[in-house]
C-alpha cells in the first residue's frame, strides 16, 4: 500500500522531507520576527516594529505555500511545531542582524531543494521553487538595506529613531 500511495504522489521521499523541513523554518521565521515586532515595540521602534509584523506575515504565507504544495502533490504536509524563539535581543541593530541571517538561512534552504529536485529531475517543485528564489533575492536585498542604515545614519543622539523612521521607505525595486 505505501508504493501505491508514493505513486500516487509526485513527490520523491527526500523532497518531500526537505519540503517539510522548510515548512518548519517558514513557521520559526514568522515567529522570529513576531519576537522582534514585539521587542521594538516594547523599545518604542514603532516603525521597525509594523516592517517585522509584516515580515511574520509574509514567512506564514511562505510556509503556507510550501504547506499546499506538498499537499496539492499527494504528500504529506506535516503542520509544524516550533520552540526556541529568542524573545530578547541585545540592541536594535542585533535585530537586524538576526533578520538578515534568517533570509540568508532561508535562501540556502530553499537553494538545496532545488539541488535535490534538479538531481531527482523534479522539474514540477524546480518550477514551484521559482517564485520562492525571487522572493528571497527581495528578502535578502530588505534585510541588508535596513540593516545598511545602521552604518549610513549611525546609531548616537537621534540615529536610532531616524532609522527606525527610514525602515518604511527599504523596498526592493517597485515593491
Amino acid at each position: 500500500m505505501k508504493d501505491l500511495m508514493r505513486l500516487r504522489s509526485l513527490l520523491g521521499t527526500e523532497v518531500e522531507a526537505l519540503l517539510n523541513n522548510q515548512i518548519k523554518m517558514e513557521a520559526y521565521n514568522s515567529s522570529v520576527y513576531l519576537a522582534m515586532a514585539s521587542w521594538c515595540d516594547r523599545n518604542g521602534f514603532d516603525y521597525s516594529a509594523d516592517h517585522f509584523y509584516k515580515q511574520a506575515e509574509d514567512e506564514r504565507e511562505h510556509m503556507l505555500r510550501f504547506f499546499k504544495y506538498v499537499s496539492d502533490m499527494g504528500g504529506t504536509a506535516v503542520s509544524p511545531s516550533v520552540d526556541g524563539i529568542p524573545q530578547e535581543f541585545e540592541s536594535f541593530r542585533e535585530v537586524f542582524e538576526t533578520a538578515l541571517e534568517l533570509e540568508v538561512k532561508t535562501t540556502q534552504a530553499i537553494n538545496n531543494i532545488a539541488d535535490k529536485c534538479y538531481k531527482e529531475k523534479d522539474h514540477v517543485t524546480v518550477e514551484f521553487l521559482n517564485w520562492f528564489h525571487k522572493e528571497q533575492r527581495e528578502e535578502e536585498y530588505v534585510a541588508r538595506r535596513c540593516l545598511e542604515l545602521f552604518e549610513v545614519i549611525g546609531e548616537e543622539g537621534t540615529g536610532r529613531w531616524e532609522i527606525d523612521k527610514a525602515i518604511p521607505s527599504v523596498s526592493y525595486g517597485n515593491e
